[in-house]
């Protein structure tokens, strides 16, 4: 089964290898080739005609593999897939932006990690690593795009206010009334607007929740990024790499349930309570 990061690798394969064809350097050796071949064709006797090319071809072929094998490059390239996946600029909140760039940057910087490996153990343990990460990334994004929403919702914002009021309108109003069918109409109309500001008092106890869990997940996902570091054969042959993500699979399940609850409860694309 394909992962997010999977599939985002496959996207940054084809970005690397068109960054490595068309990157200023190769065009350099290709601009520098055409020159000396037409301008300087054979500047020994011995020089043959295709010499040029040759080296040309050697040259940008030697870009293009140094690209494809950069640590840095691969991970500033998936780095960027990430962030179209996870775009950070549709959250308006400031410090929700920043904690998703935070995140991304940790993932960045784990990528790094993991293209500096040579092919074997440590490599495809951080492999796994790596894919339970963005998992945990996408959990993350997906609480602060919630979070953004309910922040901005100014229909809350009014409700928060007129509910209670009109709650204690209403009680007063119905103290008042003397006709029975009216009297239980207002407690009609009562119990649906308790009910109601227990569904708002129930949602802001929610993302309080949420707000609380994304700054524990980032911490801890910073933690995690130190541990990444100190991962190696000793560390796999003592089994810290499984303890390592049995800790990434707790906060991703944790992330996941509590973006879950939320949906049950806030309609985030319509800015409405659930029932």
């Amino acid at each position: 089964m394909a992962t997010i990061r999977t599939e985002l690798q496959q996207k940054a394969q084809s970005v690397i290898l068109q960054y490595a064809i068309f990157r200023w350097e190769s065009a350099i050796v290709v601009a520098v080739t055409i020159i000396l071949t037409f301008l300087l064709p054979k500047p020994f006797a011995w020089w043959p005609g295709f010499g040029w090319p040759l080296i040309g071809v050697v040259g940008v072929v030697a870009l293009v593999y140094s690209s494809l094998i950069d640590a840095d490059t691969n991970a500033r390239v998936l780095l960027s897939q990430f962030q179209e996946q996870f775009d950070p600029r549709t959250i308006k909140d400031k410090n929700l932006r920043q904690q998703v760039e935070n995140g991304l940057e940790y993932q960045r910087r784990i990528e790094m990690q993991v293209r500096k490996q040579r092919a074997g153990m440590i490599r495809d343990k951080l492999e796994e690593t790596a894919n339970q990460l963005t998992d945990w990334l996408s959990n993350i994004y997906q609480l602060a795009v919630r979070l953004d929403a309910y922040r901005s919702d100014d229909l809350l914002l009014r409700e928060r206010g007129a509910v209670p009021k009109e709650i204690e309108q209403l009680t007063a109003q119905q103290r008042l009334e003397s006709n029975p069918a009216v009297k239980q109409q207002l407690q009609d109309v009562l119990t649906s607007k308790a009910k109601h500001w227990q569904s708002l008092r129930d949602l802001d106890t929610r993302m309080q929740q949420a707000a609380l869990q994304m700054d524990q997940s980032l911490t801890s996902l910073a933690t995690i990024y130190s541990q990444v570091q100190l991962v190696d054969a000793q560390g796999i042959e003592s089994g810290r790499t499984e303890r390592l993500q049995a800790d990434i699979r707790e906060q991703v399940d944790r992330l996941n349930d509590l973006v879950s609850s939320i949906n049950e409860v806030y309609d985030y694309n319509t800015k409405g309570i659930g029932t």
